[in-house]
């Protein structure tokens, strides 16, 4: 995706099992990247199957255990942290809606996760996007 980004800086330790876990849902996520749109898409809405939806709490832990343990995902990979912090948010047994999408004045594309009708972890810029791939915790 092409919106500039900054390190996020994650300040105590998480333990040993969310570490582990987060780093199975990043090297997941940094494989799914590599695919064409409508591959993730479909990899991620049969990966929801039966989950619940997630609170805005439990969606912004997924992302910050995401953030914590990888440097792509801290940084600029905002496609691998959505991917990443909807499949650890699957891993506990819920599921954030999921989205990617497009502006038009400057150009740019970006991929976040939302839950309880807010972005999760992102700055007001992300209004400027129009959603244009979601898949949400139930038919979205």
């Amino acid at each position: 995706m092409s919106t500039p980004e900054t390190l996020f800086q994650v300040r105590e330790r998480m333990p040993l099992t969310t570490r582990l876990t987060a780093r199975a849902a990043v090297a997941a996520a940094l494989l799914l990247a590599r695919l064409p749109p409508r591959h993730i898409r479909r990899i991620l809405a049969a990966v929801r199957s039966g989950a619940v939806g997630a609170t805005h709490a439990q969606a912004y832990a997924a992302r910050q255990a995401v953030v914590s343990v990888s440097v792509t995902c801290a940084g600029k990979g905002c496609l691998p942290r959505s991917i990443a912090t909807a499949l650890l948010c699957r891993m506990r047994g819920h599921w954030p809606v999921w989205r990617v999408g497009a502006r038009t004045a400057p150009f740019g594309a970006h991929a976040w996760v939302e839950a309880e009708g807010r972005a999760v972890g992102e700055g007001e810029q992300i209004t400027a996007f129009r959603p244009l791939l979601t898949v949400g915790h139930r038919d979205g």
